[in-house]
């Protein structure tokens, strides 16, 4: 039952973009109004070098991400962009909106978990809450674990196992994207005042220059990623032999955009595991992009249960 009063925050993080959104719907579904926000986060900002193609994208992606929320909500909503550390902005904005809840995507790297039990402090003191979701992966951290009931440290039988989850639910329920459209009524504008003190910052009010990023043609933004991943469907049934050739068009070029979630999982998963399903056999390509999209997930939740692994070798005789 939605709170006719309540206010919500979504704070983005890895995930730039408004469709398919674990944390936009459970947000606009639960909340009478809700409110979305970036944070160039400093703590992270102040190591990297000053030409940095990873911020770049980030900015241009925000781009995207705005006229994502400005059509979903009719031109009312847009992003609030924040400069500094998370532990300080995202609180500070919650107060100010009103909101009770702010909703965000899991991220498992070490550092984003301290992070995040440090902003979920800080909000608690102030009276609100963190509510964070499954969004980045199909399966994560101990969903998909040996009969020991413990995580997979080898491949294969995690894939096996993983394929075995799938296959659970006969109505596809994980690979289903979240119907962030139906509820977007609940965004809210701000006040122009908010709008203009968090409107969208050049790269170099941050600190940055400009890279050759546009140069490179690496497509940014949500839009990006569509347009690659239309290029890349009719290609993927031979992605098996055309992968390890670096002068053939072979590969998809959306690590990038899964990197900072400008293109849901679920729908590359999804597309993939059809495409396998219907390839006839000696016709690889979509079950061996399927499975590196399963690495994707091993690794993550490798990271999740066994974090030493992020800066030390996974064996320790290996150290």
């Amino acid at each position: 039952s939605k709170n006719v009063l309540s206010t919500a925050l979504v704070w983005f993080r890895r995930d730039l973009r408004a469709s398919d959104n674990a944390a936009l719907f459970h947000a606009l579904k639960n909340h009478a109004a809700v409110y979305c926000a970036f944070v160039f986060d400093t703590d992270i900002l102040q190591s990297l070098p000053r030409v940095d193609r990873r911020v770049e994208f980030i900015r241009e992606s925000l781009i995207d991400l705005d006229a994502q929320l400005q059509k979903l909500s009719d031109g009312r909503a847009r992003l609030l962009v924040l400069h500094g550390k998370a532990i300080d902005e995202i609180p500070r904005l919650a107060v100010e909106l009103g909101a009770t809840s702010v909703y965000a995507n899991h991220d498992d790297e070490p550092s984003a978990i301290r992070r995040d039990a440090s902003v979920a402090e800080a909000l608690r003191v102030c009276g609100v809450t963190l509510h964070t979701f499954k969004d980045h992966v199909i399966f994560e951290r101990q969903e998909v674990l040996t009969q020991m009931g413990k995580p997979y440290t080898v491949f294969t039988p995690y894939k096996n196992a993983w394929l075995k989850k799938l296959e659970t639910r006969a109505d596809g329920f994980y690979l289903k994207p979240y119907p962030v459209e139906k509820y977007a009524h609940a965004l809210q504008a701000a006040s122009d005042k908010l709008y203009e003190a968090y409107a969208l910052p050049s790269l170099s009010s941050i600190g940055f220059e400009k890279t050759n990023l546009a140069e490179l043609g690496v497509q940014t933004g949500s839009a990006g990623a569509q347009k690659l991943l239309a290029d890349f469907a009719p290609r993927m049934s031979r992605y098996q032999e055309t992968r390890d050739f670096p002068a053939i068009k072979g590969p998809s070029y959306l690590s990038v955009h899964l990197r900072f979630g400008t293109v849901s999982i679920r729908q590359l998963a999804s597309l993939a595991h059809e495409q396998a399903r219907q390839a006839t056999s000696g016709d690889l390509g979509a079950a061996t992009w399927l499975s590196e999209l399963i690495w994707r997930d091993f690794y993550h939740q490798i990271m999740a249960n066994f974090p030493h692994a992020v800066e030390r070798s996974f064996k320790p005789d290996y150290d």
